[in-house]
C-alpha cells in the first residue's frame, strides 16, 4: 500500500510541475508605466519621473528666478523665439554650474489620442532638451519626460486651456 501511495503523490507532484511550466509559458512579457510626482522640494534629493535630481541650493535658487515653462503652437514641437528666450537663461544657469541637472517634462492639451498626446509630449521635452545643447549645455545633465495630457495646467476645453497645456516645464 505504501507502494501505490507513493506512486500517487509523485504522479500528483509530476503533474503539478507539469501544470505550472506549462501555464508560465502562456505569460505574456508585459511592461508599465510608472509616472512620479515631479514636484521636489528645494534643496533636497528626490524621485522625479525615473529621474533623480540632485542639485545644489545656489542652483534651485537660481532657477527660482527663472520662467520654468516654454509653450508650444498646437500640433507642434518647435522653439518658438520666446521660447528660445526663455531657454537661453535656463542654458546659462546650467552652463555656470556644470553639474546641475534638469529635467524637462513635456506636456500637451487633451486633443488627440493618449498615445499620440504622450508622444508628443516627448517631441516636446526632447526640441526644449536639443535647443538646449546647441547652447552647449551637456545633454548628459538633461532627463525629458513626457506627461500628455495627464497633467493639465489649466482645466476646461477653451483655446486659452489648450494654449496654457501645451507646454515643456523645467524642473530642478
Amino acid at each position: 500500500m505504501s507502494t501505490s501511495f507513493s506512486k500517487i503523490a509523485a504522479l500528483a507532484v509530476l503533474s503539478s510541475a507539469v501544470v505550472f511550466a506549462s501555464g508560465c509559458a502562456n505569460k505574456r512579457a508585459t511592461s508599465e508605466v510608472v509616472v512620479a510626482p515631479l514636484g521636489i522640494p528645494g534643496g533636497q534629493a528626490g524621485y522625479n519621473g525615473a529621474v533623480i535630481v540632485d542639485n545644489s541650493n545656489a542652483v534651485i535658487t537660481g532657477a527660482e528666478n527663472l520662467q520654468a515653462v516654454v509653450y508650444f503652437a498646437f500640433d507642434s514641437s518647435e522653439i518658438t523665439s520666446q521660447s528660445a528666450g526663455v531657454l537661453n537663461q535656463h542654458a546659462g544657469l546650467l552652463k555656470s554650474n556644470p553639474a546641475a541637472g534638469v529635467v524637462i517634462a513635456g506636456h500637451t492639451d487633451e486633443r488627440g489620442s493618449r498615445e499620440y498626446n504622450i508622444a508628443l509630449g516627448e517631441r516636446r521635452a526632447q526640441a526644449a532638451r536639443d535647443y538646449l545643447a546647441t547652447q552647449g549645455v551637456a545633454v548628459n545633465n538633461i532627463r525629458v519626460i513626457s506627461y500628455g495630457e495627464e497633467r493639465p495646467a489649466a482645466a476646461g476645453q477653451s483655446e486659452d486651456a489648450y494654449a496654457q497645456n501645451r507646454r515643456a516645464e523645467l524642473s530642478y
